[in-house]
């Protein structure tokens, strides 16, 4: 029996993943369309992955500069204002709504997402999701921690807990804890391609796939 559902919250609950894409691509605009070429591409290969360690591999890797304190609390700053009244208006994934309110009389819902702390919590407490979640974990908590954290704090074994993400940050936490795991796939076959893990495209699949779990 699930006695735990944990949701990533980007391209899971809500279709807001090209919101921080076009984020990262925006801010790094002033540095020439190559750079924006990396950035994205290095951004949809790491989706899952907080904004902060995003931040300083570009600076690293693709900018070859130094980022100091000032800067990175800027970009932070920035992005934020460019993604955040964007994802709490953002289409809701097909089905989740109506899974959500049915899923909570029978299992302990849960978050686990790379936004920010303050930032996931006032999203969700904005789009009138806070009593559907027991708690909501975003960065600088990984996700390993957060997915540990949740079976303890709340007294559920890996056997009764299900992971639902989009990217492979999302699958390695699960398989790390032992939990099972389902991935929303949209535009993002490849990265489960070789995974051993049930894939859906949206919630309306999701009751059929629980009844053989």
């Amino acid at each position: 029996m699930i006695k735990g559902i944990i949701f990533d919250f980007d391209g899971v609950i809500v279709e807001s993943t090209d919101i921080k894409t076009e984020a990262f691509a925006k801010l790094f605009e002033i540095e020439g369309e190559r750079v924006v070429e990396k950035v994205v591409s290095y951004h949809k290969d790491n989706m899952g992955v907080s904004r902060f360690d995003k931040f300083r591999y570009i600076y690293r890797n693709i900018l070859h500069r130094q980022l100091d304190d000032k800067e990175f609390n800027s970009l932070c700053t920035r992005f934020a204002s460019l993604v955040l009244d964007a994802v709490v208006k953002a289409p809701y994934v097909k089905g989740v709504q109506e899974f959500l309110i049915n899923r909570s009389k029978q299992s302990k819902l849960f978050i686990v997402s790379a936004t920010p702390q303050d930032e996931i919590s006032d999203i969700v407490r904005r789009r009138g999701l806070d009593k559907i979640f027991i708690s909501v974990y975003g960065a600088p908590l990984a996700k390993f921690d957060a997915v540990k954290k949740i079976l303890m704090d709340n007294k559920i074994s890996a056997q009764g807990a299900l992971y639902i993400g989009d990217a492979m940050s999302d699958y390695l936490a699960a398989k790390d804890n032992g939990v099972k795991f389902i991935a929303r796939i949209k535009n993002n076959e490849n990265i489960f391609k070789a995974s051993d893990c049930l894939k859906m495209n949206d919630f309306s699949e999701l009751p059929a796939i629980l009844d053989t779990l």
